[in-house]
């Protein structure tokens, strides 16, 4: 296993349009980093940069210490799983998983105990004679992974492997990855759009939009934390509440916040000083509030924000959400384009009664307000 870093990498197509802008981040020994953003973001553009498979316009990328920028990807030491598998059709299991082997000349001793070692790994030892047609899509996977992990590469590189199977599988065998970097140890970067991939699979989680780092953390300080607006709403299924609002007052431990057509008094959040806030008397803010955070008025602990008329309720199995319209601009999707709808979601027991049509008092929980900047950056 090694040490990955790139430091201010830049990746330009064309002049004057950089898919990857100025990027820098470490990762250690061992780590498990998932990039994961909207399409386009320049995440499998990085992966590929690192496998040597797109050139860097600007800046090193470093693996075990030392540049690799001029270095072909054999020289590289790394592997990489591709989303589409790219398994050799004509081979069996066995010879799919023993070819980069092959192509480093090991010895076939040597080379046969380590394709049988590597497919008890994957438990498709009972395959090795089976070619690729006659697989399922899990199966075609794990030997996609396990001709990754028979060369004992310093990097694992992972290009959204999972997005051709079923969301049942996925769960399956994104749960066998996480296993199997643990008990290898080897160092993974891993690319998908999936936030549930990212949130679950992750050590650390970069967050990225158009080419640039939004945010790196671990998936709970994502969560609860969002460095920006953009990231509060990508992160979490549905994404946080935002509010355009105005700082209208501070005193005593609470905020006078604008909420539509009324105010919202409300504890501090947590991580902003009054003096911070005072500083923005009158200014224009986004409020956020995770959906979990809005609960019914007799819950302890909370802000009563007033009577609403529930839109629609939708059952979710383990779940409920619950939707209101609001007199103030709600933020869903691209908090650049504020689409014109009204509303806030809110997330539910099952056991709740809340059906379309219902008037009930909403309030949001102490502490769990977040306060963003006009530019959407969490005070």
């Amino acid at each position: 296993m090694a040490t990955v870093a790139f430091n201010h990498v830049t990746k330009a197509y064309t002049p004057g349009t950089n898919a990857v802008e100025d990027f820098t981040l470490a990762v250690e020994e061992g780590e498990r980093i998932v990039l994961v953003g909207p399409s386009g973001c320049g995440k499998s553009t990085l992966l590929r940069m690192l496998a040597g498979l797109e050139t860097v316009s600007g800046g090193e990328i470093l693996i075990g210490g030392r540049v690799v920028n001029n270095l072909t990807p054999q020289q590289r030491n790394i592997a990489m799983v591709f989303q589409n598998y790219a398994l050799y059709p004509h081979k069996t299991v066995r010879d799919n998983i023993a070819f980069p082997l092959r192509m480093l000349n090991v010895m076939k001793t040597e080379r046969d105990e380590r394709v049988l070692k590597t497919a008890q790994l994957l438990s498709l030892e009972t395959v090795l004679e089976m070619k690729p047609g006659q697989l399922s899509g899990g199966q075609r996977q794990r030997v996609a992974m396990a001709r990754a992990i028979v060369r004992d590469p310093d990097v694992f590189l992972m290009d959204e492997p999972l997005s051709n199977l079923d969301a049942k599988l996925r769960v399956k065998i994104r749960s066998e990855i996480a296993r199997l970097q643990r008990r290898l140890g080897t160092t993974m970067l891993y690319v998908t759009h999936d936030q549930a991939e990212a949130m679950s699979l992750g050590h650390r989680v970069v967050i990225m939009r158009e080419g640039r780092i939004q945010q790196v953390a671990e998936p709970q300080i994502l969560y609860q934390r969002p460095a920006n607006a953009f990231v509060a709403d990508f992160i979490g299924n549905p994404g946080m509440n935002l509010f355009q609002s105005r700082l209208l007052g501070v005193d005593d431990g609470k905020c006078l916040l604008g909420f539509g057509d009324r105010q919202l008094s409300a504890p501090y959040p947590d991580d902003v000083r009054g003096e911070r806030l005072e500083t923005l008397l009158h200014q224009e803010l986004l409020i956020g509030i995770r959906p979990e955070a809005l609960v019914p008025r007799d819950e302890q602990g909370s802000t009563l924000i007033g009577r609403f008329e529930i839109d629609e309720a939708e059952p979710q199995g383990h779940e409920m959400l619950v939707y209101f319209s609001v007199p103030a601009t709600v933020v869903h999707g691209n908090i650049d384009n504020l689409p014109a709808a009204q509303r806030m979601v809110a997330r539910w027991p099952l056991t709740s009664t809340a059906k379309a049509g219902d008037r009930l008092d909403l309030a949001i929980k102490d502490g769990a307000i977040r306060l963003f900047d006009q530019n959407g950056n969490a005070l």
